[in-house]
C-alpha cells in the first residue's frame, strides 16, 4: 500500500513522510534552517500535490493556499507577525475557493455553526494569551481562520473531510494562543497543535482534490 501511494501520488506520500514525522525533529540537534525546512515540507509538498495534474483554476487556488500556509509555517519560527500575515493570506485564498463552491441552500443548523465559529473563535482567542495586546492580535488573526473554516463548512466539498479539517485548523490555532496563557506548562500542547494543524490541512487538500477530480474538473491521465 505504501509503495502504491508513493508511485501514484508521490507528492502526497512525501508530504505524509515529512508531516507525520516533524515532531521527531524536536528531539534532534538540527540547524535552524533544517528544522524550518522539515516543518514547511509537510504542507509545502501539498502545493505540488494540488498541481500534479492541472495548473489552472481551482487547483491553482488550492496550491496558493498550501503555499502560503507553508510559508507561514516557516515565518512563524522567525517572526510571529509575518507568519500570521502569510497564514491570513492563505485563509483569504481558501475563502475565495470555498465561496466558489458554496453549498446551495445550506440548512439553518449549518449556517448557525459557521456563524458561531466566526463569532466565538475570535472571542475565545482574545482571552487566551492573558494580556490585552496579545489578545487583540490573536482575535484579529482568528477572524481569518474562523472565516475560512465557516466557508469550508458551508461549501459543497465533503463536510466531514474538508469542513472538519478546517475546524481542526481553528482548534490548533486556539491551542497556540492558549500556550501563551493557561496551557503554558502543558507538555502535550505542542504535539496536539501540530497534528491538529497538519491533519486538518491534509484533510482539506485531499478532500478538495478528490472531489474536483470526481466532478470532472480535469481529465485523469
Amino acid at each position: 500500500m505504501t509503495q502504491d501511494l508513493a508511485h501514484k501520488r508521490p507528492w502526497l506520500f512525501a508530504s505524509l513522510l515529512f508531516g507525520l514525522t516533524y515532531p521527531l525533529s524536536w528531539q534532534l540537534a538540527l540547524p535552524e534552517f533544517a528544522a524550518i525546512v522539515w516543518k514547511m515540507a509537510g504542507v509545502g509538498l501539498l502545493t505540488f500535490y494540488a498541481l500534479r495534474k492541472h495548473h489552472t483554476g481551482e487547483f491553482l487556488l488550492l496550491a496558493g493556499v498550501m503555499a502560503f500556509w507553508a510559508l507561514g509555517d516557516g515565518l512563524l519560527e522567525l517572526d510571529m507577525i509575518w507568519g500570521a500575515i502569510a497564514f491570513a493570506i492563505g485563509h483569504v485564498i481558501a475563502i475565495v475557493l470555498f465561496l466558489r463552491h458554496r453549498r446551495v441552500k445550506p440548512t439553518r443548523s449549518q449556517m448557525l455553526l459557521a456563524m458561531a465559529v466566526f463569532v466565538l473563535a475570535p472571542d475565545i482567542a482574545y482571552f487566551l494569551p492573558g494580556d490585552s495586546t496579545g489578545g487583540m492580535q490573536a482575535a484579529v488573526y482568528t477572524l481569518f481562520v474562523a472565516g475560512m473554516a465557516g466557508c469550508a463548512w458551508n461549501s459543497n466539498f465533503p463536510r466531514y473531510r474538508v469542513g472538519l479539517g478546517a475546524m481542526a485548523f481553528v482548534a490548533s490555532d486556539l491551542l497556540i494562543f492558549a500556550r501563551f496563557g493557561p496551557l503554558a506548562e502543558a507538555n502535550w500542547v505542542s504535539i496536539a497543535i501540530w497534528y491538529l494543524y497538519y491533519g486538518g490541512v491534509l484533510a482539506i487538500a485531499t478532500g478538495v482534490v478528490t472531489t474536483l477530480v470526481k466532478r470532472g474538473h480535469f481529465a485523469e491521465e
